[in-house]
């Protein structure tokens, strides 16, 4: 399963729709209820299923679920 897969399994259970389908270009704007907590409980589930830490730089750059697969690329060092 690559990173994006494995984002959207996270996104659906976060948001409860297994409707989602997320693209290097998913915004907020794309999914009605991610708001600012949501972004945050998705930010925590991130970080433990990659066993990573954001860095406050990296979530303020976050603008797409695209720059979100970069940040987890560059914390896990592949």
């Amino acid at each position: 399963m690559n990173t994006l897969d494995e984002l959207q399994v996270i996104f659906r259970e976060v948001f409860g729709d297994d409707k989602i389908i997320l693209s290097r270009e998913t915004t907020m704007n794309d999914i009605v209820a991610w708001d600012s907590l949501t972004h945050l409980q998705l930010i925590i589930r991130v970080e433990k299923r990659f066993h990573i830490k954001f860095t406050t730089a990296q979530m303020k750059k976050m603008s797409n679920v695209g720059d979100m697969i970069d940040a987890i690329t560059s914390n896990s060092g592949e």
